[in-house]
């Protein structure tokens, strides 16, 4: 099976999508399938990363908003792309223009949109949700449903990767939505990775002793994350009971967040980190991990955070809330920073003992459920009844 995805949040700087990019040409490869992620670029290249498993990107503009990322701009340009390349399956990762382009597409593969990103999330509903209700939001913002539905109605699948956007699509008049949770890398985050000397170290340089509570946070330093909002929690349960906070991240509100931190000592705001192995070195030695964003469509830094023994306090909305099962996992009330508080001063005084270590899904079975429900619908009679 040939399979051509239109990854339009590709950018070879880094972060989640190319972490899942990347895994997936690899499993797609070992499983016998051709696998093409066509993505904007700088220039028109083609680079085979494994048999079959091929990185090509289409000559793009930049995006304004952020200068890693392009977009694509040019129609005929990604349609004779897919002619060329002619996938028994096409898939669009971005609800945006790419997946009308897809959608227009005259060719007679598959096609299956990726939801990798939640707008109304992201931006709608925390823009406007301190004066309005979800609905009223969603009342407001038909235009953008329509779309969807417009969408759901050309593709084949509609695929998410969390049941908390996927019951949300439902409920607005999506047909084809189904959940395919993701998972982590396989061998880089265990529970056996914890090192109390690393701890220790992070919490002097919080200027805490070792009885303080470590929070960790991973992710872009961008507004729809609400690391401000994490700070302010952070430093106020602190006045409390002793918490540090130590981020990992880059983005455009990093000076933002130093200060907002107002020189605190005990909020570290650091960067990125590419090594993956000490990545998980200190996500496993940290005592829980924190995230502020509900409009995560699956929350890849919380699913690593589990598979690295961490108790979890995350909002109560979005893919993130999907990880928190655990008896010392908390879910808080979305964008409510004494919510959040609150629930760091309840984790803070948490003593029991850490549960019962669960093996966690990995990225590559994600993949076989993924590629498994595209050569069902490639029959006729699947896709008839999709």
């Amino acid at each position: 099976m040939r399979i051509v995805d239109v990854c339009a949040f590709y950018t070879p700087h880094g972060g989640g999508v190319r972490t899942y990019v990347e895994r997936k040409l690899k499993v797609a490869s070992a499983l016998g399938h051709e696998m093409i992620v066509l993505a904007p670029g700088a220039d028109d290249a083609i680079v085979e990363r494994a048999p079959g498993a091929v990185l090509a990107t289409i000559k793009a503009p930049t995006f304004a908003l952020d200068r890693r990322y392009r977009y694509f701009g040019d129609e005929p340009s990604l349609h004779r792309a897919l002619d060329e390349w002619r996938p028994d399956v096409v898939e669009a990762s971005s609800p945006w223009s790419s997946a009308s382009m897809v959608a227009r597409w005259r060719g007679g593969a598959v096609r299956s949109l990726v939801m990798h990103a939640d707008p109304l999330s992201a931006y709608a509903y925390r823009w406007f949700g301190n004066v309005a209700s979800i609905g009223t939001i969603d009342r407001g913002f038909d235009r953008y449903w329509r779309h969807l539905r417009r969408l759901d109605h050309a593709f084949d699948l509609v695929v998410t990767a969390s049941d908390n956007l996927t019951g949300r699509l439902r409920d607005g008049g999506l047909g084809k939505v189904t959940t395919i949770p993701m998972g982590v890398e396989p061998g880089i985050f265990s529970p056996g990775k914890r090192d109390a000397s690393l701890r220790e170290e992070l919490l002097a340089r919080c200027g805490l002793g070792p009885d303080a509570t470590l929070l960790l946070g991973v992710g872009r330093y961008s507004p729809e994350k609400r690391w401000a909002m994490v700070i302010d929690a952070a430093m106020a349960a602190g006045g409390q009971t002793p918490v540090g906070l130590a981020l990992i991240g880059e983005g455009r509100q990093a000076d933002r967040l130093l200060a907002r931190a107002g020189g605190s000592p005990h909020v570290l705001i650091g960067q990125p980190i590419k090594d993956r192995a000490r990545l998980a070195t200190i996500m496993a030695s940290a005592d829980a991990l924190i995230h502020g964003c509900e409009a995560e469509t699956f929350c890849m830094v919380a699913a690593e955070a589990k598979a690295s023994g961490l108790p979890l306090i995350v909002p109560d909305r979005g893919g993130a809330a999907d990880h928190a099962t655990g008896l010392r996992d908390h879910r808080y009330q979305a964008a409510n920073g004494q919510a959040l508080r609150d629930t760091i001063l309840a984790v803070a005084a948490d003593r029991r003992p850490a549960e019962t270590w669960r093996r966690p899904r990995l990225m590559d079975e994600h993949f076989a459920d993924l590629f498994a429900r595209y050569e069902a619908l490639r029959t006729p009679t699947e896709r008839i009844a999709a």
